[in-house]
């Protein structure tokens, strides 16, 4: 009979429902919190669209060049979403370490001082460069992120994170901008 239910029938039906759902969240959804959540990323397309495509050598290591257990976690190339020139583009490589520290590779043809403020989230130029594979990357060192910075014509290239410079050089030392 329609109309008779009551406040105890009701407050019965929200602890079925609830009992159910605590269930399916107990039993039904995974809750490994050792488990890192970023998922690794299969680079090579997008890489060989970005050479194909981009006005400068695009940089990245080569699959199985940098030590065991950085995976690649982020890859984008497209144009650049800060108030630049049209038609400039970024490409932008991301890694975690073995020690989940994040390192990123980061190209642009726009203009240098606002991308790498921009990539390195405002770090400070230094007075320190280093020579990696006959290249001069210059450190930045910021509160967020610490980066290496390599300018010439036409393009700029950032290693930047949240690593060490040690991983920051290694990542720089594995970069490769053959098309093959």
């Amino acid at each position: 009979m329609r109309g008779k239910e009551t406040v105890r029938d009701m407050v019965l039906s929200l602890a079925a429902i609830g009992a159910f759902a605590a269930l399916i969240y107990v039993f039904a959804i995974p809750h490994d919190d050792s488990k890192n959540p970023l998922k690794t990323v299969d680079y090579r397309v997008e890489l060989i669209t970005a050479r194909r495509a981009a006005p400068y050598p695009v940089a990245a290591p080569e699959p199985g060049s940098l030590p065991k257990g950085w995976r690649a976690t982020s890859v984008t190339y497209g144009p650049v979403k800060l108030a630049q020139a049209e038609g400039d583009t970024v490409w932008h490589l991301g890694f975690l370490t073995p020690d989940e520290e994040y390192v990123a590779v980061e190209q642009s043809d726009t203009k240098a001082g606002p991308f790498i403020a921009d990539v390195t989230q405002r770090a400070t130029k230094t007075d320190r460069t280093q020579r990696i594979d006959g290249r001069e990357w210059v450190r930045y060192e910021g509160d967020k992120y610490n980066a290496l910075v390599h300018a010439e014509p036409g393009a700029t290239t950032v290693v930047t994170g949240t690593a060490t410079f040690g991983q920051l050089t290694e990542m720089a030392a594995a970069l490769n901008t053959d098309k093959g």
